[in-house]
């Protein structure tokens, strides 16, 4: 059923913390739902790892692997192929495969608009490069070879590294793994910028829209648009494909859509996230239980359109059903996602506070870890579902262990830099006010 897995996640959404302030009555609003903004960050990253960390236990996926050279490079999909499956984890792969990555894209438009606005077009695009695209260099061109060398390992008469990076470099493409996350969303971060100074009174436009649709409306707007953005290029293209150029992959058919759920969220963040549909308390909020039992059901729904094409048989009538069961899944569940965090999940701590702000860091380095430890897995005699479980817990601690130490560290070169600049200006200051002889 999922051919062309590929991990999907992460950049999930810049939230902004709140400000260290005597919280009045105005402000409560508003932190609510940053807190629930947060958490529901923590969640994704959390799902980001443990979607990555079930891929080798697929019962769906073949049963041997293929040597690392040869086309289609299933690999690409699901890197180690371990001989213990459980199909459980093909249903809940399905799930985080068909609606994790435009949720994503949602949340990361939200404070898009708000940073424009702030700092400016040039700091901005300044920052972006900066947060964005060097780390996307540096992932690509350094941790993905790295990544990968256990899946050459596999089938490869000459383990060595040495002879790894032959066949690496002879590919026609350059595996990027789950970064391509990076690249598009710079490019819709541009793409937002372009309209901030073309055509602002569009974007503020959709941020009325936003601010002033009930929750039953959004859907419905939402829903049409998507619809519209996906299924012509889910007909051209199909779905489960992947299109490589360099550095830069691509799903042909979904680019639109995430293209949509982006601007949705960039809507929503320009009068204020707090405001309209993501108000705490808010009509969205209160009636969680409606847009919890829509998700659930349209999942449902879009499993069993796909039963018929997962036996062979396929028409437009089909396929037709299966790709609107796509964009019902998303929109119900990016919208039953925040309403339940919106209703549950406002309260801070802790753990998901640390969770949050070392997301994108944990995203950055996690499938190194994911990666290594199916292999390191492969001979033992364990079930599936303990391999999967071991693997997860395993790759986001160890992630998350050096996104913290390397957050701290960034934390300590940011604080010496000052007082070594400070140091050597009264050391240069006192020698040109020392007397000669």
């Amino acid at each position: 059923m999922l051919t062309r897995m590929r991990g999907e996640h992460s950049e999930l959404g810049r939230v902004l913390q709140a400000q260290a302030v005597k919280p009045t009555q105005s402000q409560a609003v508003p932190s609510q739902t940053s807190q629930a903004l947060k958490n529901l960050r923590a969640y994704a990253i959390v799902a980001v790892v443990s979607f990555h960390s079930v891929l080798a236990y697929l019962a769906s996926q073949p049963a041997a692997p293929q040597p690392f050279n040869n086309p289609p490079y299933h690999w690409l999909a699901t890197p180690i192929l371990d001989h213990q499956r459980w199909l459980a984890f093909d249903i809940y792969a399905a799930f985080q495969y068909v609606a994790l990555m435009p949720v994503m894209f949602f949340l990361s438009g939200i404070f898009v608009w708000p940073s424009i606005v702030r700092r400016g077009s040039w700091s901005f695009l300044y920052g972006r490069l900066l947060r964005i695209g060097l780390p996307f260099v540096f992932g690509v061109y350094l941790l993905m070879p790295i990544a990968y060398y256990p899946v050459y390992r596999v089938t490869a008469a000459d383990p060595s590294w040495l002879a790894y990076w032959r066949h690496w470099t002879a590919l026609p493409f350059w595996p990027g793994g789950p970064l391509w996350f990076l690249w598009q969303l710079l490019l819709f971060d541009i793409l937002a910028l372009v309209f901030y100074l073309t055509a602002p009174r569009l974007i503020e436009m959709l941020g009325r829209f936003s601010a002033g649709a009930t929750p039953r409306r959004y859907f419905v707007v939402l829903l049409g648009v998507s619809t519209v953005a996906y299924l012509p290029l889910a007909f051209a293209f199909g779905v489960s494909q992947w299109t490589e150029l360099g550095p830069f992959d691509l799903q042909p058919d979904r680019p639109l859509l995430y293209l949509v759920y982006f601007f949705a969220g960039v809507g929503i963040g320009v009068q204020g996230y707090d405001r309209g549909l993501l108000r705490p308390g808010g009509e969205l909020a209160r009636r969680w239980y409606i847009w919890f039992s829509c998700a659930g059901g349209s999942f449902l729904l879009w499993m069993i359109s796909m039963a018929p094409s997962a036996y062979g048989h396929s028409n437009l009538v089909i396929d037709l059903c299966s790709y609107f069961a796509v964009v019902l899944v998303v929109a119900t569940v990016c919208l039953g996602s925040a309403a339940v965090f919106l209703r549950f999940s406002s309260a801070r701590s802790a753990l998901t506070d640390s969770l949050s702000e070392n997301a994108y860091a944990i995203y950055l380095v996690h499938y190194v870890f994911v990666v290594w430890l199916q292999y390191a897995l492969l001979g033992a005699a364990l079930p599936a579902v303990v391999k999967g479980v071991l693997v997860f817990v395993s790759a986001l601690l160890l992630s998350w262990g050096l996104a913290v130490g390397a957050g701290r560290f960034a934390s300590l070169a940011r604080q010496f830099r000052p007082a070594a600049s400070n140091g050597e200006w009264r050391s240069a200051s006192s020698r040109k006010a020392r007397p000669s002889g």
